[in-house]
């Protein structure tokens, strides 16, 4: 079963910035600058999970999963916005 969450960070070293940013953009939905929406299964999940705490100083770092869900459950869309429109970002972001 696939669930949904909003992943978002607040990473301390530009390097390791990068590297985040590059391992949630092969799991999900770039939304803004350090938040992604992804569809994932428990094992992605568990997969995901794991890179990134190969890559994160865990007492400087920090990742956050925000469950939003069953996927087939919540319709078409999740996100909405205030001021600017919401859309998919494609191209990358970084923030040094």
């Amino acid at each position: 079963m696939r669930r949904n969450f909003f992943v978002t960070y607040d990473i301390c070293d530009p390097k390791r910035l990068r590297k985040v940013f590059k391992i949630c953009k092969g799991y999900g939905i770039h939304l803004q600058l350090s938040v992604f929406e992804c569809d994932l299964t428990e094992t992605e999940k568990v997969q995901f999970e794991t890179k990134l705490k190969e890559v994160i100083h865990h007492d400087e770092d920090q990742v956050l999963f925000v469950d939003l869900g069953v996927s087939h459950a919540r319709g078409e869309r999740t996100v909405s916005s205030i001021g600017l429109q919401y859309s998919k970002m494609d191209a990358p972001c970084f923030v040094v």
